[in-house]
């Protein structure tokens, strides 16, 4: 079966709000704001006038599904924080302060038929992105609390938020700030009297940004590119329904997301795992199977990466073009887009049990993060395709790999060690551990998940950043500087990228007819 990509891909794009939206705007604060008045079109036409970059929306395919507006003010005018009117200007922001060292958000909404998406945290993030770029101490928000309204009869408003910030209590919009870094700074009654779900009570939040320098500091912050990574160390237990394998994958994505992961490593074909749940059949019969599932896992997948806004490296699994079974990794963008790298060089088990054949193209992937390499297991084990990687901008190689014993699991660890050292960058390993005795040639598995570096002063002592305990069902969440791989090829104590000889020898790459040296 033939898999139609684009129809699994979306595109989720931040950016900023325009008059255009205004329709939109309207109609989505009449759903989230049942009772209260919404903007005006001056209202709106004086937001976008006045600060236009704190007006944001998020498109998904097209469709304006969330928004936040805010505004700078000056902290030692406001210092009760108590008047959303007075702070708001009633809608037209016109006390907005260029000059000020506080963002205060006005409003932040999802249309409800796209909740469950997490578009909330993307425009928090957004707004803590503003309080860098203009250098402001802190972000202060006047929240609702619409889930009091069931309770209000039974405990107070204080009462009903300690049980939400201890989890004894869910609310759709108090919880959500509270996971997105927001402290509780007060109870606010009368905040907004025609909000009858908080019983017009508000929580006065605070987020503090952590990059603020003081002006005239003469200390100079270093640069600093984090980029954090989870790992999945993914356990291969029998299961009994394709929804057991949907929650194991949603309970990692979550887990990483939960400690904002910029991306997500699945180790390779840990989709064997569902294999138990076909027919028995030839092992080429079976890989096939297993390949009509591509679509499910394409949908589950993608959905994944918008709901929990982190890139996936989702391992790989088989997938049919033409005649052809290639074993695939595909790279969920938290945007909705998708990518892809077939895996390179098939090992001779893989062509002789499943019949698996190696890709014919090979590049490096564009994120948000910078461009990433992804070398499917054996494919580490050729350094050229590390070396077309580091040439291209890639300074993650992403590693999804399957072993069954430990000899092979160091064949694949020893090479990307040696990777990580002669391009300089870091080297991503994520494999699969457990037993699946009744599928065949995917029985046994052994990993131990790390992240590798190259071997120098700036790095970990033995070149090992972070690694899990050997077979043990586990994440690794680590934070990795991008930057430190930049300084260690400009002045590292070896520099094998720039020290090569290319003058005696090269890498030639033909993909569709054109040759690349490099």
């Amino acid at each position: 079966m033939t898999v139609d990509h684009d129809e699994y891909a979306s595109n989720v794009q931040v950016r900023g709000l325009t008059i255009d939206d205004f329709d939109r705007l309207v109609e989505m604060q009449l759903l989230c704001f049942p009772g209260m008045k919404p903007w005006q079109r001056p209202q709106v036409e004086s937001q976008l006038a006045l600060f236009p970059e704190g007006q944001i929306g998020i498109e998904v395919d097209g469709v304006l599904a969330a928004s936040s507006s805010s505004l700078i003010v000056s902290s030692a005018d406001y210092t009760d924080w108590h008047d959303w009117l007075s702070l708001a200007d009633g809608g037209t922001i016109r006390n907005h302060d260029p000059l000020g060292d506080t963002l205060y958000g006005i409003e932040i909404m999802v249309h409800p038929d796209f909740r469950g998406m997490r578009l909330a945290r993307r425009l928090y993030d957004a707004r803590k992105e503003l309080c860098r770029r203009h250098n402001l101490v802190r972000m202060m928000a006047g929240g609702r609390i619409p889930g009091y309204a069931e309770h209000k009869g039974k405990m107070t408003a204080v009462e009903y938020i300690e049980k939400v910030i201890h989890k004894e209590l869910y609310d759709p919009v108090f919880t959500a700030q509270i996971s997105n870094g927001f402290t509780l700074k007060s109870v606010i009654p009368d905040y907004l009297p025609s909000d009858e779900d908080s019983a017009g009570y508000a929580t006065q939040l605070e987020w503090q940004n952590p990059d603020f320098t003081p002006v005239g500091n003469r200390r100079q912050r270093r640069v600093y590119d984090p980029v954090r990574v989870a790992l999945v160390q993914y356990p291969m237990r029998p299961i009994q329904s394709w929804e057991e394998f949907e929650r194991q994958c949603t309970f990692f994505v979550d887990v990483a997301a939960d400690h904002h992961a910029d991306f997500v490593l699945f180790p390779e074909l840990f989709t064997l795992q569902l294999l138990g749940l076909l027919t028995p059949g030839r092992p080429g019969t079976a890989a096939r199977a297993l390949a009509e599932l591509t679509p499910r896992y394409l949908e589950l997948f993608s959905a994944l990466a918008i709901k929990f806004n982190t890139n996936i490296i989702g391992g790989s699994q088989f997938v049919v073009e033409g005649d052809r079974l290639l074993n695939m990794c595909y790279v969920f963008r938290r945007d909705g887009s998708l990518a892809r790298q077939a895996k390179i060089h098939a090992t001779p088990n893989e062509r002789r049990w499943w019949g698996v054949q190696g890709g014919d193209s090979y590049d490096v992937i564009e994120t948000d993060r910078g461009p990433i390499a992804v070398a499917v297991c054996y494919d580490i084990e050729f350094p050229e395709l590390s070396r077309i990687a580091a040439a291209k901008g890639a300074h993650l190689v992403f590693v999804p790999f399957n072993t069954n014993d430990r000899y092979g699991y160091l064949r694949v660890r020893s090479c990307a060690q040696a990777r990580a050292i002669e391009n300089q960058c870091y080297v991503l390993l994520a494999g699969c551990i457990g037993a699946l005795p009744q599928v065949e040639n995917a029985d046994l598995h052994y990993a131990q998940s790390a992240v590798l570096t190259p071997s120098d002063i700036s790095f970990a002592r033995d070149g090992v950043a972070a690694e899990a305990t050997p077979n043990v069902e586990t994440v690794i969440i680590h934070e990795l500087d991008v930057e430190a791989v930049r300084r260690a090829r400009r002045s590292g104590t070896v520099r094998n990228w720039d020290d090569r000889r290319i003058d005696l020898y090269r890498v030639a790459t033909t993909i569709d007819g054109k040759t690349d040296i490099i």
